[in-house]
């Protein structure tokens, strides 16, 4: 069948345009309910445990990861597999979230008996006021009336946008209740280019007798054979205290040619070098040795001026999976 672009548009257009509009609905109506199951959630000693039927259960999926990694230990569980045995996933302690757009999925059914059984916290999300699912909740939480956006009013869309957009808020309300850190973040996205993003410069640099430093009053022939051994094509240059107060690169030495050896590494080196902090996102090392072009920052800690705590080399940082 043949393509309509401008249809296809038309459509994609509308589609997002009733979504949005569906987002601001849920905005707008946001009630006293919302505060509730965060100050459940946060007051719980167990997990959140996510469940919903169909496209509710595939968002539900999302919004137990999204919990998970940022601070709210959660987990999904499918409703059929919960009749079958998974029941046992759910404790006192836990508070169970469940997502659906009717509130009278059968499915539901075994696992909503269940919290009531054992007095387990539920908060449960519908699109349909007096529906099951919100009248056995504790905390019950409403979406607008609002259409589908598919145009036949059964293909989960603006509902499930919803649902989605509303378990985000609940994550990022719980996060910040939490004080959740980027620190913390990154401990549970070590992988990938968010734990690159997310990396501090002293998790890469090198350290200790890694750096390559000669003191001021050096002769280049020392410096040249430092620069040579440690490998980063650089040299760093220290007063008599030890605070770093030059750096010799590739280019100090084409400039410096002649007599080149007769020089000391003071008299060659190019003084207030770029230097980044070891607390420093490694991706900010990245932006700047890319707008300097450089491939070195020494890494001087702002508490100890001058003192030299590493060298960071560009490599480092791409084999992080930076730049």
């Amino acid at each position: 069948m043949p393509i309509d672009p401008p249809r296809a548009r038309a459509t994609a257009l509308r589609v997002i345009r009733e979504e949005a509009r569906a987002l601001d609905a849920l905005a707008e109506g946001l009630g006293d309910g919302f505060e509730t199951a965060v100050e459940t959630i946060l007051g719980a000693r167990g997990r959140v445990v996510v469940s919903g039927m169909g496209k509710s259960g595939h968002v539900g999926r999302k919004i137990a990861a999204t919990l998970a990694s940022t601070g709210t230990p959660a987990q999904f569980v499918h409703p059929a597999e919960a009749s079958h045995g998974d029941l046992g996933m759910m404790m006192r302690g836990d508070v169970v979230l469940v997502l659906s757009n009717s509130g009278e999925t059968p499915e539901l059914a075994d696992l909503v008996a269940h919290t009531r059984r054992f007095g387990i916290p539920l908060i449960g999300v519908a699109g349909r006021a007096g529906s099951s699912l919100l009248r056995r909740s504790d905390v019950a939480l409403l979406l607008p009336a609002v259409p589908e956006a598919c145009g036949i009013g059964v293909v989960p869309t603006t509902s499930t946008a919803m649902m989605l957009a509303l378990g985000d808020a609940l994550a990022i309300a719980l996060m910040e209740a939490r004080a959740f850190t980027p620190e913390d973040f990154r401990g549970f996205h070590p992988g990938g280019r968010l734990g690159a993003r997310l990396t501090r410069v002293a998790a890469l640099m090198h350290g200790g007798a890694a750096v390559p430093l000669v003191a001021e009053g050096a002769p280049m022939g020392e410096a040249l054979l430092e620069m040579s051994r440690k490998g980063f094509g650089v040299v760093g240059v220290t007063d008599a205290g030890g605070r770093l107060v030059g750096i010799v690169t590739d280019g100090d030495l084409r400039r410096h040619m002649a007599g080149l050896l007769d020089r000391t590494a003071g008299e060659v080196m190019t003084r207030r070098p770029l230097t980044v902090a070891p607390d420093a996102l490694a991706e900010e090392a990245v932006a700047l040795m890319n707008a300097r072009r450089v491939t070195c920052l020494f890494v001087v800690d702002p508490a100890e001026p001058g003192r030299v705590a590493g060298v960071l080399h560009v490599h480092d940082c791409l084999r992080a999976g930076l730049g």
